[in-house]
């Protein structure tokens, strides 16, 4: 007899293919045997210990996040509603080339003080391991949903050769192939870079591709957050392409927007571009979030070289007033490589999150010029966290629809006003693109958030509802389910997910969060 049996599921099995109704019984953390049709046909219906009456739900494989930021939200937070309440039952961390390992005591304080942003200062953190492996068996001892890292190739770099913007010497460029080897080896799925984030946007082509090699030797992939996402930004992807296919290793490309106004309506010129790499055997993916704006840590959008050197001295040239002149210069008339090499445009930037709490006042504001922006990265000390509304609707739905595309939230957790997408993104798919819409039927979509991102990350047993694969698995209406966050009200949790399990545990029961950490590290499978 198994643990549990959902009856008379609409099952949307993550392939793409027609659903069907069907009886669904699990036992000891694997769906053990799916029947079509059960109460139609007369058959022998499966028994359990335990029934779910499904009637009106759709059953589907659980979400797959591609781009997550809860690498510290998962030991902070074991109710992780956030993702959980979603549907969302694996997320891949270690994100945009700046994470927590592998690193030294060194490394560790100067990347926590860089990306504080996204996900906090850790004071509440007992950061008790340094390489990649030490990570995952951290998350090993439970958390809320399942998780797969990224070795981040910036951090990789600052371990090696600092926060210096210069070249490898060939022993730095060696060390930093052992660190991704071992990174690979204990257990990650790919190496990750941040071009518009420092030091990893320091590292030159050839020295990427060193790296992406070690990665494709472990059958991983490169998701980088590229060069530009604004003025340059074909010419960012195209770079990102011919990379990898001179290395050898299969791409990802990271939240695949055409932002900022000079990319209105240019999705098309992307994706022919995607096509024709596809065409020609490259390996390709991407992920997309279904929203507009975008958002990332008001540091980010300083010039590389206000950046050189680490977050110390970023304060020390805004404090200096010659210095602080010549990076307002860059931003408000050059174009900033960490705004996309276009200028600034301040009133399209919003105040999401301040690690300060006295400055909490300007959460919710857009910023009116340089001068506010400089006394919040000095008072917030590089701490605070931005919406950039640069976006277009076009664009969005263009990349949603091809063939290699899959979800991923972006979700920065931090600051009291977060991007919605942190607590919203795949509920939107459903019910914004699908039910209201018509952009993607419900099995394309599923598709895209389940089967094609499992395959990405080389899962043998996740990603589907079939027999002997692992339950994760979402329970929704398809008639209610919406994201509940808005913009005004970013942490709203969704409506129309009543059930979401983990490992064959009901995480989320009758929309409500269970105590359950059933989630551990997803780490890669050999070839």
């Amino acid at each position: 007899m198994a643990d549990l049996v959902i009856r008379d599921a609409d099952v949307v099995d993550g392939s793409g293919g027609p659903s069907y109704r069907a009886d669904v019984a699990i036992d000891d953390g694997r769906i053990v045997s799916i029947v079509k049709e059960a109460a139609a046909a007369g058959c022998q219906r499966p028994t359990a210990t335990r029934e779910l009456d499904a009637e009106g739900l759709v059953l589907s494989p659980g979400f797959i996040d591609m781009h997550a930021h809860s690498d510290l939200a998962l030991l902070r937070d074991p109710d992780h509603s956030a993702k959980a309440a979603q549907g969302v039952t694996l997320e891949v961390i270690g994100q945009d080339g700046l994470s927590y390992a592998p690193v030294d005591d060194r490394t560790l304080a100067e990347v926590r003080r860089a990306i504080t942003g996204w996900n906090g200062s850790g004071d509440d953190i007992d950061f008790d391991w340094r390489s990649v492996g030490e990570y995952l068996d951290h998350l090993d001892r439970g958390i809320a949903v399942n998780a797969a890292y990224l070795v981040p190739q910036g951090t990789v770099r600052a371990l090696a050769v600092g926060w210096e913007d210069r070249e490898a010497t060939p022993a730095e460029l060696d060390r930093m192939r052992r660190l991704v080897a071992e990174g690979m080896e204990q257990g990650a799925v790919g190496m990750s870079s941040g071009l518009t984030y420092t030091p990893g946007m320091y590292a030159k082509d050839a020295e990427l591709t060193e790296l992406c090699r070690v990665v494709a030797s472990y059958d991983g992939y490169y998701c980088p957050h590229h060069r530009s996402y604004g003025a340059g930004a074909l010419e960012a992807y195209a770079e990102m392409v011919a990379l990898t296919r001179e290395a050898g290793c299969a791409l990802h490309l990271a939240h695949a927007t055409m932002n900022f106004g000079v990319n209105e309506g240019r999705a098309p010129e992307l994706l022919g571009l995607l096509d024709e790499a596809l065409a020609a055997g490259a390996d390709i993916s991407l992920d997309t979030y279904p929203y507009t704006p975008g958002c990332t840590t008001l540091a980010a959008l300083l010039p590389s070289w206000a950046s050189e050197g680490g977050p110390e001295a970023v304060l020390a040239r805004l404090a200096d007033e010659e210095t602080a002149e010549r990076i307002r210069h860059h931003l408000e008339v050059i174009g900033s490589d960490g705004c996309h090499g276009v200028p600034v445009e301040w009133e399209t930037i919003e105040i999401s999150g301040v690690s300060d709490p006295a400055l909490a006042a300007h959460t919710g504001h857009r910023l009116d010029g340089w001068t506010t922006a400089r006394r919040l990265l000095l008072s917030d000390r590089l701490g605070t966290t931005i919406l950039q509304h640069v976006g277009h609707e076009e664009n969005v739905r263009a990349i949603m629809r091809h063939r290699v595309h899959t979800g991923g939230s972006d979700g920065i957790l931090q600051g009291s006003k977060p991007h919605p997408r942190a607590y919203g993104t795949f509920p939107r798919y459903l019910g914004r693109y699908v039910r209201e819409l018509g952009v993607l039927s419900l099995e394309e979509c599923v598709a895209r958030l389940t089967a094609r991102p499992a395959a990405r990350l080389r899962l043998p047993d996740r990603g589907l509802v079939r027999e002997g694969y692992r339950a994760d698995l979402v329970l929704f209406d398809p008639e209610t389910v919406a994201a509940g966050s808005t913009f005004d009200q970013p942490r709203t949790l969704p409506t129309g997910i009543p059930h979401v399990l983990v490992d064959g545990r009901f995480v989320i029961e009758d929309g409500r969060r269970t105590d359950v950490l059933a989630g551990r590290s997803v780490r890669r499978t050999p070839a």
